[in-house]
């Protein structure tokens, strides 16, 4: 089916960790369309296989295709880049395909003391698509990097609870931050950190409180929507600006529990209960 500029972007995450990424989107995009699927009841995807995380990925850009039309896809995990982006473009060859991969160029370019810190996934970090970015943009920086199992898990369950595990997310940010090693702004200090899962951006006050307001905190939304924009402009699909708005511009649909995704929702992107749906299709 060809696609149409009227049609949504379609957006997925394991779980609510990529509306970091839907809120870029937003910002960049005002006039668009957006459906946003996270796969809550199967998260997180960083510490599942490979196999399975591409089975997953394939089963939710079927859905957004075939009962959403979308016109271009973004994978809002850095997990799902790395296992199934590149089977995903085998797939469907015609389709728009943005990833989300850990800023490791910004940050080589950036960090002034030459040591970078990555905190991301085990599914990430051990990636050969995370070793050839090192490979390709990290020469001549040092990079400590962290497995942080059982964050993007802690951050998820935090819009069930409110503040009610904000100690846990706080001794797991602790334990890995102190895991890279010594931060600040002298030689042989880290003085950036990439934060490798979409999940991780919903952490940012607490990193910069136990880092200190000198280090630099890197995450890739803003630059995912960039490139899905000049995707769009390219490809003539940008939104009219012209057309009438679209009385519910974002959909979010769960694998998970409804009332978590309501939460996230309208903790993070101010939008009401009713635009959040169980998507039954891919339990």
């Amino acid at each position: 089916m060809q696609a149409v500029p009227a049609a949504p972007i379609g957006i997925f995450d394991s779980g609510i960790g990529g509306l970091s990424v839907l809120q870029a989107l937003r910002a960049a995009l005002p006039h668009e369309r957006f459906v946003y699927v996270a796969d809550s009841g199967y998260a997180p995807y960083g510490e599942r296989g490979a196999d399975f995380v591409r089975q997953r990925s394939q089963a939710i850009t079927e859905y957004l295709l075939q009962a959403h039309g979308i016109k271009v896809l973004v994978v809002a995990c850095n997990t799902a880049t790395a296992a199934a982006i590149t089977h995903l473009r085998a797939l469907w060859p015609q389709l728009l395909l943005v990833g989300v991969e850990p800023a490791i160029k910004p940050a080589a370019a950036l960090t002034r003391t030459g040591c970078v810190g990555v905190m991301a996934t085990r599914g990430t970090v051990t990636s050969a698509r995370f070793e050839s970015l090192l490979h390709t943009f990290g020469a001549g920086v040092r990079w400590q990097v962290q497995a942080c199992d059982g964050l993007a898990r802690a951050i998820e369950a935090s819009t069930w609870q409110a503040d009610g595990n904000a100690a846990e997310i706080e001794a797991l940010c602790a334990r890995y931050t102190g895991a890279l090693g010594d931060f600040g702004l002298h030689p042989g200090q880290i003085d950036t950190l990439v934060l490798g899962c979409t999940h991780y951006v919903f952490a940012q006050p607490v990193l910069q409180r136990l880092l200190g307001p000198q280090v630099q905190l890197l995450d890739t939304g803003k630059a995912v929507a960039q490139q899905t924009q000049r995707l769009l402009q390219q490809t003539q699909l940008l939104a009219s600006t012209a057309q009438e708005a679209p009385p519910c511009p974002v959909q979010l649909f769960t694998t998970g529990a409804l009332p978590a995704l309501q939460a996230a929702a309208a903790r993070w992107l101010h939008l009401p209960g009713p635009c959040c749906s169980v998507a039954q299709a891919l339990l």
